[in-house]
């Protein structure tokens, strides 16, 4: 069934478990971010053993949460160094 705005919800498989997700975005980028969060969930069952499966979830979303915050920093550094560079660029064609 399609939702009202056009987009059709999509069902994804995460942690073993099927979700039926209804969101603003198209369904392959649904399913791109289930993927990511599906791996992530594997790769710390993988490293921990025997581990609940809510409890590998909330891992996951912290590790998520982690790489997210560094990216940020990561673009917040690079936007900090450009600005420098065009203040600078622009004081030398003004002299």
């Amino acid at each position: 069934m399609t939702e009202p705005g056009g987009i059709p919800p999509v069902t994804v498989r995460i942690g073993g478990e099927d979700h039926t997700i209804r969101a603003n975005v198209e369904p392959e980028y649904t399913k791109r971010c289930a993927k990511w969060v599906d791996e992530r969930i594997t790769e710390i069952k993988g490293q921990l053993g025997l581990i609940e499966s809510h409890k590998a979830a909330i891992l996951a979303a912290l590790s998520i949460t982690d790489e997210l915050f560094q990216a940020r920093a990561q673009v917040e550094e690079v936007q900090e160094a450009s600005a420098r560079k065009a203040r600078s660029l622009l004081a030398t064609l003004q002299e």
